[in-house]
């Protein structure tokens, strides 16, 4: 595969989990910061976005890094499991600090 190819492939799946949640270029680069041109720029393929962009884009996309490279035939299943883990990351993130203090002890006790 060229790496032009790959880019294109990339940044397809980013435009596509982007607009599977009503973000607009402009939201997107706002919440993971980036300017939207820069996010225009990857979901075309023009940019060779470095790992940790990437990871605060999949941030911003409330998805798992992996999943911006399931962009091959199959598609990528995530668990249950996975997806649970990925619920309660979003709900702490929403959480002001005692909050969270409470959840971790909740979940030091469970496990």
């Amino acid at each position: 595969m060229m790496d032009k190819e790959i880019l294109k492939l990339v940044g397809t799946r980013i435009r596509a989990l982007r607009k599977e949640r009503g973000l607009s270029q402009e939201a997107l680069g706002e919440k993971g910061g980036f300017h939207f041109s820069y996010i225009g720029q990857i979901e075309r393929g023009e940019k060779n976005v470095s790992l940790l962009n990437l990871h605060k884009i999949a941030e911003s996309l409330e998805v798992n890094l992996i999943q911006l490279f399931a962009y091959l035939n199959e598609e990528f299943m995530v668990t249950s499991a996975e997806s649970d883990i990925q619920d309660i990351v979003g709900m702490l993130r929403d959480a002001n600090d005692e909050k969270i203090r409470v959840a971790k002890n909740v979940l030091k006790e469970l496990l």
